[in-house]
């Protein structure tokens, strides 16, 4: 199967995937900063550190973002009762999701640069890595709720099965406070700056070189497991007659 960016076509699976309205959608992250910053401004020992940003300020309402997406992308054609259209689409179903997949992309871009653009104004610099470790656990997110969505066949149940998994990382890393270099949210900097300050918690590296380490084997394990449950969920979605019962 080839497939080539159409934007047209990005646009119209945009609009399925999130409504005409998708353009309000990159605005829904920036409440989560306003949430922040009246707690700062109330109380300004709640002032978040620029190795906390990934997580804290961009990661959280990309990620939330992403889930919502990632439903949409093939339970939201179960809910709309157009799955067997899907299948008619020109060079496979597939063409059709991995269009919606890129929109959803993008839209997600677009959501970043505005909240990287927001916190480096209003609350502080961060490194340019921060990034990419946002994205990272924002599309792992998506992919994994576009599969669960396939797999249990229903937006509601799929949604739930992955706010599970995500209160399941966050009680394994204890919210951020116990860094694992094989989950979504990994976050180097929050490392760093733990092992600066002598938190052997945090830190438990022994140099620079093997925090470089760490995160490589995060990033490409991340990008290995995200194209495993992709080509997952391809092959459940792919099993029409099972996907089509009781439809």
């Amino acid at each position: 199967m080839t497939w080539r960016a159409d934007p047209g076509f990005l646009r119209h699976a945009l609009i399925v995937v999130a409504g005409h309205y998708y353009w309000l959608l990159p605005l829904a992250p920036l409440l989560w900063l306003i949430f922040h910053g009246i707690r700062i401004y109330v109380d300004p020992a709640n002032a978040i550190a620029a190795s906390s940003v990934q997580g804290q300020l961009i990661g959280v309402p990309l990620t939330a973002l992403a889930v919502f997406l990632g439903i949409r992308i093939i339970a939201g054609e179960i809910e709309d009762r157009s799955l067997e259209i899907a299948y008619t689409v020109p060079g496979g179903c597939e063409r059709l999701w991995f269009a919606k997949l890129t929109a959803a992309f993008l839209l997600l871009l677009v959501s970043e640069a505005l909240l990287a653009l927001m916190v480096m104004f209003f609350f502080t610099p961060f490194p340019p890595g921060t990034l990419y470790g946002a994205m990272q656990a924002a599309c792992f997110y998506m992919i994994l709720a576009m599969a669960l969505g396939a797999l249990f066949r229903g937006e509601a149940s799929g949604a739930i099965a992955t706010v599970v998994v995500l209160a399941l990382n966050g009680f394994i890393t204890d919210f951020g406070n116990n860094q694992l270099r094989f989950t979504p949210f990994f976050n180097p900097w929050l490392l760093a700056d733990a092992s600066n300050f002598g938190n052997t918690r945090q830190g438990g590296f022994t140099s620079p070189a093997e925090l470089l380490a760490w995160t490589i084997q995060n990033r490409i394990g991340m990008l290995l497991l995200m194209a495993a449950m992709l080509a997952l969920a391809f092959l459940r979605s792919n099993r029409r007659e099972r996907m089509l019962d009781g439809l």
